[in-house]
């Protein structure tokens, strides 16, 4: 069921619990008073206080900013400790999918396939597994989960989140810190604030109203202080003209003192501008150095330009929330052992409860005892996980091919389809002759080669590196005098991918695409075998390679009763997607593999939502985003039918690149002379689709079961503190199955705010045997029913009839009752 974000806060917050009644009675929410941004610190205890006395300068300003590790287990970060007053060291981690260090860990689904599942609880457990293997790996903070919201379909972190609805954003958050944070893992909520594209993120001036700030982006980040999240991470982009990590708005004014939070704030990695204006708005610990926050600090304080107290209110947060973990008096728990078995089994669990079922015709699957044909470079390698910070080194990984053929006895067949590793650049294009299969550099040596590379025709040539070693040592490769692959600025070579970016020997990838005429092109090629020597490889694909690839892929879905082709996507902190629909050629392969086959499944590997121009020329469609290190198991399972696919949707999927909130308008995404612009205001997501009549691909919430579900006899009641709305589920099928029941509020006619046409205002994930009813009651919050008042700066109950839609998605209500909210407590 649907947990509010109020009803954790007034458990653990004060404030929170003011929320909740102020919200429920109709009341406006009165503002904190000024003294709450020092209370939190002002309760640290006398243990964080005597620490505190007995610090140096030199000592406090250590642990406000990051330092080299001296046994770097290759965490993101490192904090040293003060030994001389038994001040422990803290070790920070990425791990929005698992803990992301240079060990094995359970390489979970992403966290946009969790949410797919609709399951506070699932997200607990998805938590549990994390925080365990974070102590067990010797982690002392987790950096997530990251709780921004879906606003573009284009931005490269969409499959490390959750939603493009905030009330869903806010229960996986917090049911997931619960999780990371009771095994004794600190979590860091993130990116605090508006960050919701890779695009510039470093310099755009995000603009949105106050309303919207609160009504959407900013819930997650206030359920997650409502959860007792120990931190947060502050943000690369500017907001309303300051940057984030120096932005009092956001740092003091709402996380302290409208929301109570006790915890520090910590830049993103090198998100820092400045000293005294970051460390006054709120500002705790710059990452990963000390720029700003270590010699500067010092000098600014003596000289008189910092006052003291405010170094030592960050080293007191920071502090507080160790002494609240057991690190300062030794009464943490011993580390424990990873328990790589359980930490399968949750990721099995997850990728199945979040298998999304987009389309199904003519009963496609699940699949029969019939012959397979596999299809898709996914097909045969594991996609675990996207790039970026988000990757997990996995204790292993099958492929889907493998987990398919071991679960049938009927013919299994395989074709590449779509070639993202390259072949063999042909021996008689090359003068003089040139092995370019197996190149190995020895150490301290270098290597060249002056020839000329023949094009038989003219072409769309696709040139793919691989090589061993350091990045900064790969082989340089001139055609025509244009280098092919050179070093990407800043972190570009990082942030390169996590699928297309590592060949399936290891060897790092990287490609150029160019069109080739006909005829002799100059190829020289350097590279330096530097410490450790050097192996690389130069391939290429080709139309002519494409055309042979695609032609085997139709000459095997011809063959067999199934095929099930695998496409994908390929996302990566640092970039934006510049398009929705699939890379490469797979559109073309699609078509070209449904037009021999109509029984065809596309599986999905991809990071958000995607196009579909081929869509009605297949037989299902099942999208399984980046699904760990179970990810093949999990989705043979959903394709035989062993488990139901129990996905929904938790973002809209948009018909194309012109029909999608953002679309057409420049100063909605990326940003135009720097400045961003959510001009959409509330109406984000599926609320766009309502407001314009719009019509999506998929709507918000979709996702089909192998039964069928029907919904009868709605109720609409208000309470003391919100909506409770009971209606019927009737598994109507033959089979058991799972079902995500939702519940659309609309607008109040008594609140003359800006109001979506509706709002999801709960759900319920039901299990039900073949035949099943199943009375059913959710939940609708009064902070749901509430819009925030921009003249008064605060929450009010949106009182009067509202109605009440019972459904499937946001595009199928199938019930409409309703209600009157706030009688009797008006």
């Amino acid at each position: 069921m649907s947990a509010t974000v109020s009803r954790r806060s007034a458990l653990r917050l004060t404030a929170g619990a003011v929320a909740v009644a102020a919200a429920a009675t109709g009341g406006l929410l009165p503002s904190m008073p000024a003294a709450a941004a020092d209370r939190p610190e002002a309760g640290a205890g006398p243990r964080v206080e005597g620490l505190l006395a007995r610090l140096t300068l030199d000592e406090k300003i250590s642990l406000l900013h990051g330092a080299d590790d001296p046994g770097s287990l290759g965490q993101a970060g490192y904090v040293p400790g003060v030994p001389r007053l038994d001040i422990p060291p803290l070790r920070l981690a990425d791990g929005p999918a698992g803990v992301r260090i240079t060990e094995h860990a359970t390489a979970l689904p992403a966290p946009v396939l969790l949410a797919s599942a609709f399951d506070p609880e699932l997200a607990r457990r998805y938590g549990q597994v994390i925080g365990r293997e974070g102590r067990a790996l010797g982690q002392d903070v987790l950096l997530s989960p990251m709780v921004n919201l879906i606003r573009t379909p284009y931005a490269g972190r969409n499959f490390e989140t959750f939603s493009e609805d905030p009330l869903l954003a806010s229960d996986l958050v917090a049911a997931e810190i619960g999780g990371i944070q009771g095994e004794g893992l600190i979590a860091t909520v993130k990116h605090f604030a508006l960050n919701n594209q890779e695009r510039d993120r470093n310099t755009i001036d995000v603009h949105a109203g106050e309303q919207t700030m609160h009504e959407l982006e900013l819930r997650g980040f206030e359920a997650a202080v409502g959860a007792g999240t120990g931190a947060v991470m502050g943000s690369y982009n500017k907001v309303n003209s300051t940057f984030a990590c120096e932005n009092k708005t956001l740092l003091t004014d709402i996380l302290r003192d409208q929301w109570g939070f006790g915890g520090w704030v910590m830049t993103d990695w090198f998100a820092a501008h400045s000293t005294a204006a970051a460390l006054t708005a709120g500002l705790d610990m710059e990452m990963p150095d000390g720029t700003y926050f270590g010699t500067a600090l010092k000098s600014a304080v003596q000289n008189g330009s910092v006052p003291e107290k405010y170094v030592d209110r960050a080293v007191r947060r920071i502090l507080a929330v160790m002494d609240r973990f057991g690190l300062l008096d030794g009464s943490a728990p011993p580390r424990p052992d990873r328990d790589a078995r359980a930490g399968a089994a949750v990721a099995l669990e997850v990728a199945k409860a979040g298998a999304t079922l987009l389309r199904n015709e003519h009963r496609t699957l699940p699949l029969d005892g019939g012959s397979v044909a596999v299809i898709g470079p996914t097909g045969s390698l594991p996609f675990v996980s996207g790039g970026g910070s988000a990757h997990v080194v996995p204790d292993h990984a099958d492929s889907p091919l493998d987990a398919i053929r071991a679960r049938t006895r009927a013919t299994v067949t395989y074709a590449l389809g779509e070639d993202l590793f390259g072949k063999a650049l042909p021996a008689d294009a090359l003068s003089p002759g040139l092995t370019t299969e197996g190149q190995q550099v020895g150490a301290g040596k270098s290597w060249a080669y002056d020839g000329t590379l023949t094009a038989t025709e003219d072409d769309e040539w696709t040139f793919v590196l691989h090589f061993s070693s350091a990045a900064t040592a790969r082989p340089k490769v001139l055609l025509d005098g244009e280098e092919l692959f050179p070093l990407a600025a800043g972190y570009g070579e990082y942030f390169s991918g996590g699928l297309v970016a590592v060949a399936p020997d290891g060897l790092g990838v990287r490609r150029k695409t160019l069109q080739l005429a006909r005829g002799a092109h100059t190829l020289k090629i350097t590279a330096d075998g530097g410490d450790a020597g050097l192996l690389f490889r130069l391939r290429r694909s080709t139309g002519a390679t494409r055309a042979q690839d695609v032609a085997d892929a139709v000459a095997a879905a011809r063959a067999a009763r199934h095929a099930v082709l695998f496409a994908y996507e390929d996302a990566t902190e640092g970039l934006d997607r510049t398009t929705v629909a699939l890379p490469g050629h797979q559109e073309a392969l699609i078509r070209a593999v449904t037009a021999a086959n109509p029984r065809t499944t596309v599986v999905l590997n991809t990071s958000s939502c995607t196009s579909m121009p081929w869509l009605a020329q297949t037989g299902a469609v099942l999208q399984m985003y980046y699904p760990g290190q179970k990810g093949a198991a999990a989705t043979t399972a959903v394709l035989y039918g062993d488990s139901d696919p129990g996905g929904r949707l938790t973002q809209s999927f948009p018909a194309d690149d012109d029909h999608h909130p953002v679309a057409g308008d420049p100063r909605r995404y990326p940003g135009a002379d720097g400045v961003e612009e959510y001009s959409e205001g509330i109406h984000a997501g599926y609320r766009w689709y309502d407001g314009q009549g719009v019509r999506p691909l998929f709507p918000f919430g979709h996702g089909l079961s192998y039964t069928s579900f029907a919904y009868s006899d709605p109720r609409a009641r208000w309470t003391h503190d919100g909506l409770e709305v009971t209606f019927t589920v009737h598994n109507t099928g033959r089979r058991a199955g799972t079902d995500v029941p939702q519940v659309y509020v609309g607008p109040s006619p008594e609140l003359r705010l800006d109001q979506a046409v509706r709002v999801l205002g709960g759900y319920r994930r039901l299990a039900l045997r073949a035949g099943e009813r199943r009375r059913v009651t959710v939940r609708v919050a009064a902070r749901t029913l509430s819009s925030w008042d921009v003249r008064h700066h605060r929450w009010t109950l949106g009182t009067g009839r509202r109605t009440v839609w019972i459904g499937a998605s946001s595009g199928d209500l199938r019930l409409r009752t309703g209600a009157r909210v706030g009688d009797g407590h008006r």
